[in-house]
């Protein structure tokens, strides 16, 4: 399979950790929605990140259903993360938190930067941060007691939350100091440590 994308993208990032984690070989090229839109356009016209094209040509998108993908097709039977239905909702829920994270982050980033200033709309603005500050808040009160999430079986949500939190501090640091998140930024430094995501490093 191949992955297409940069790694400072979080939705390309934690599809490729994912895609790790799993012992699935892929092979990763990092086009840019942005700098190199013509050919990324070639290969989904869509452009959008990630992209995965399967060994039979098969081109996927959206970070979720190119891992539902890989789980279900190309995992051989191999899981993330827990398998007691009571964690499994929670690491379900933190999923889906992180990637709301990830989302107001990007909306942030794409209206502060692409957009001219005069043309921003600080209430849009205002809500966007509210709304990524709640996901947090939200991540940091589950993550009491949540000592699955990095192993042994790496689950879905700490790869996705560790993710949110380096793309946070790196893109969005004036509208959220992570260390107002103490286990969040705990969780983000441990996971940012291993191997896996020193093997996939935000770029």
């Amino acid at each position: 399979m191949r992955l297409i994308g940069m790694l400072d993208s979080p939705y390309v990032r934690r599809t490729a950790l994912t895609l790790a984690a799993l012992d699935i070989p892929f092979a990763h090229e990092p086009l840019s929605v942005f700098r190199q839109y013509n050919e990324f356009a070639a290969i989904n016209p869509v452009v959008k990140a990630p992209t995965a094209v399967t060994d039979d040509g098969v081109v996927l998108l959206d970070s979720t259903l190119i891992i539902d993908y890989a789980l279900k097709v190309l995992a051989d039977g191999k899981t993330l993360g827990p398998i007691d239905p009571r964690l499994l909702a929670l690491d379900i829920r933190l999923t889906g938190l992180g990637l709301a994270a990830c989302e107001k982050a990007v909306q942030s980033v794409y209206e502060r930067q692409l957009r001219p200033p005069e043309k921003q709309h600080q209430p849009w603005l205002d809500r966007v941060a509210g709304q990524l500050k709640a996901a947090l808040a939200a991540i940091e009160n589950d993550l009491a007691g949540a000592d699955w999430l990095l192993g042994p079986s790496l689950s879905e949500a700490g790869i996705t939350i560790a993710v949110a939190g380096t793309f946070i501090s790196e893109m969005v640091p004036d509208l959220v100091a992570l260390s107002d998140y103490p286990r969040l930024a705990a969780l983000t430094a441990a996971a940012e440590a291993t191997d896996l995501f020193q093997a996939w490093p935000y770029e």
